[in-house]
């Protein structure tokens, strides 16, 4: 057990240390076309990054499909299938795992519009080296989670997209934090106590962000793509360290386009159909639960392409042949302090890696007689 535990540690650490590596390599030009580019075409700019962004976060794709082996099975009409990855489109979806992200990453590598996915996410992630720096050089949208402070960007950061030259996906998650069992204790109290319906699978939704983008972007995106995650009974839920460890799961997408034009117009009413929304997502947790299905809609084949792979073969390829002969140009391994250089390189992946975990957790939960104190949703 021991000599596995060694070896699961260390094809973890040689993980980190490729997309350590490979994301800095990303960064460094992303930062160059920033300053070079974007002053003079912001459209090549996003192209350009679009490209980059891909190098990197296919790297994460590999490790779902080729690495675990997780197994995301999409349901969707055929109009919502056909349209994935050809128009703008605002995505919310239930928070259901640690992983739910990345699942919309997989989503989005299939429809073709992975390097121009985008969604709302809290300020800190920003700060994270390399996912985080990326994120901001593609425009990810961050937030302080204090709506005062928090308005305007989201309100400057939507209508910025107007001009984006690929179809692109925003990604918001309206219940504001992961699912637990913790957080829908606290939510259907809360619940009880507004006389609202009472949740059992999803948290009530935080509408205001949802109403901000609705307005900002109903004249250029025609589509929002209602997303339900489930988990089957049968399968464990699917965390980044399991991932990393090469432990399997099942993921189970329902999707749903709505047109945009549909919606209505009061700010008031679109709050309540996204409150409707997620009754109504409830309601098909509840079916799902039972019988594993989403009642008749059809399990679409979304593939496991073999781009992902030659990302990682690629820059596999192209830092082992540098290190090889940056190390023998160096000697770093023939003096203690190239030996002390090395280990400290080694935990500084380690330390990455591990941010990396955090980041993909879910928050603490709020006690239950925190959300009961708060003022009725908006």
């Amino acid at each position: 057990m021991a000599v596995v535990a060694i070896a699961a540690a260390a094809m973890v650490v040689s993980l980190g240390l490729l997309f350590l590596l490979s994301g800095l390599i990303v960064n460094v030009v992303q930062a160059t076309c920033f300053v070079i580019v974007r002053p003079f075409s912001k459209s090549m700019y996003r192209k350009i990054n679009r490209l980059l962004a891909e190098l990197l976060w296919l790297q994460l794709i590999w490790l779902v499909d080729w690495w675990a082996g997780v197994q995301v099975k999409v349901y969707a009409d055929d109009k919502t299938f056909q349209s994935m990855g050809k128009e703008h489109a605002l995505v919310i979806c239930n928070h259901k795992s640690d992983i739910d992200w990345l699942v919309g990453w997989v989503l989005a590598q299939r429809s073709g519009c992975l390097g121009s996915t985008l969604a709302v996410m809290k300020k800190s992630i920003k700060f994270l080296p390399v996912i985080g720096w990326s994120m901001w050089f593609a425009e990810y949208l961050f937030l302080e989670r204090s709506w005062s402070k928090d308005e305007n960007t989201l309100k400057s950061g939507l209508q910025r997209l107007k001009d984006f030259p690929r179809p692109f996906w925003v990604a918001l998650f309206v219940e504001g934090t992961r699912f637990t069992k913790t957080k829908l204790l606290a939510a259907q109290e809360f619940a009880s106590s507004q006389g609202l319906p009472i949740p059992r699978n999803v948290l009530i939704p935080r509408t205001k962000g949802f109403v901000s983008s609705v307005s900002n972007m109903r004249e250029f995106v025609p589509a929002i793509y209602d997303v339900t995650v489930a988990i089957p009974k049968d399968s464990s839920p699917p965390t980044m360290l399991r991932i990393l460890n090469g432990k399997s799961s099942v993921v189970h997408v329902y999707m749903r386009r709505h047109a945009m034009e549909d919606l209505p117009e009061s700010d008031e009413a679109v709050a309540k159909w996204c409150k409707d929304i997620f009754v109504a997502k409830d309601s098909l947790l509840d079916k799902h639960f039972v019988d594993g299905s989403f009642g008749e809609e059809e399990l679409k084949d979304i593939g496991r392409p073999i781009k992902s792979l030659l990302v990682v073969i690629f820059w596999s390829s192209l830092l082992l042949f540098s290190t090889y002969h940056f190390f023998n140009w160096i000697s770093v391994l023939s003096t203690w302090k190239g030996i002390s250089f090395s280990a400290g390189g080694l935990l500084l992946v380690t330390a990455v890696m591990y941010m990396f975990i955090l980041f993909s957790q879910s928050e603490r939960s709020t006690p239950a007689r925190t959300m009961t104190s708060r003022p009725k949703i908006q």
